[in-house]
């Protein structure tokens, strides 16, 4: 059962946190989320049965809650109730999964009655072009806090948040690697806005004049954690799948790695994860696990296999 000890968190094993949702019907069908799961991702239909199911139920009581407070809070001021979007962030590593869950609980919330408009955006649209981080020196360095524009990002959650009309945000296209000239995502008035990013949980720098961070902004937050070794072993293998995938796209900025040997691609791939993704993880991402509102926990084959929540 779970774990009540004196922490500010209540731990679930697999097993118990599958139970919670035994009434909780499952819309998604196994083409589903063979259509949402990522590279390298070997979710199936019974991972998101006994996971992701009660999750999609435990956000719908936090988001019903959520909105009666707020009408609470407007009728105690006597000002008109507005519906306020529901903000979810998720964070995690490069390769460890993070998307596919994203994209799982974008579909399972808007099955609910309360919640029918879900809105994704990546951060990955806030990193600033390649032209802007080669000038900055930070091409190397991409991924990590400084190669994002934060204050645009934490404009948009802001505007998202006061429920602003419509708010935009660039794309980011992974086969060219750069920010798309022009072309931009409109979110309009969600129920429900999910943030994916390795660095939404991120606390405010204290360089920063209004010391706000993106995260003051979510309801909920999600870390999508599992030992580093094993996402430096996924990272490889995604990287060994897209040689014929993204990779070989015309145009592809990495087309250059698609006609790389196995050898040759698992030694490039470590040594990006090494340099990189790696360091990035330890010192900017990992640090903000603690911080998350739900922890879930994969083992050496992507399987959850606990969930950590933080009390009330």
């Amino acid at each position: 059962m779970a774990s009540l000890s004196s922490t500010p968190y209540v731990d679930l094993s697999r097993d118990d946190w599958a139970h919670l949702s035994a009434s909780t019907p499952l819309p998604l069908t196994a083409d589903d989320v063979r259509r949402l799961r990522g590279i390298g991702d070997p979710v199936d239909l019974h991972e998101v049965d006994v996971v992701y199911r009660p999750l999609s139920r435990l956000l719908d009581l936090y988001i019903g809650a959520t909105h009666g407070l707020h009408a609470a809070t407007a009728a105690f001021l006597g000002e008109s109730a507005s519906r306020t979007p529901f903000v979810i962030g998720i964070a995690g590593s490069v390769a460890v999964g993070k998307s596919t869950a994203a994209r799982l609980l974008r579909e399972l919330i808007a099955r609910w009655p309360a919640t029918p408009k879900v809105e994704l955006v990546t951060t990955d649209g806030f990193l600033y072009p390649n032209a802007e981080l080669e000038r900055r020196g930070l091409m190397g360095r991409k991924g990590f806090p400084e190669s994002y524009d934060r204050r645009a990002l934490l404009r948009f959650v802001a505007q998202v948040k006061a429920g602003v009309p419509e708010v935009r945000a660039p794309v980011y296209d992974h086969v060219t690697y750069d920010i798309v000239p022009g072309e931009q995502v409109v979110v309009s008035r969600p129920d429900v806005l999910i943030v994916e990013g390795l660095n939404v949980l991120q606390p405010a720098r204290s360089t920063s004049r209004s010391n706000v961070a993106v995260s003051d902004y979510f309801d909920f937050s999600i870390y999508v954690d599992a030992r580093t070794p094993d996402v430096r072993r996924w990272y490889v293998e995604r990287f060994l799948s897209l040689r014929s995938t993204a990779f070989a796209r015309p145009g592809a900025y990495f087309g250059r790695y698609a006609k790389l040997t196995d050898d040759e691609a698992v030694g490039l791939a470590g040594q990006i994860w090494d340099d990189i993704n790696a360091p990035n993880l330890a010192q900017n991402i990992a640090p903000t696990r603690a911080r998350a509102t739900l922890v879930l926990r994969k083992d050496a084959d992507h399987r959850i296999t606990g969930v950590r929540l933080r009390k009330l």
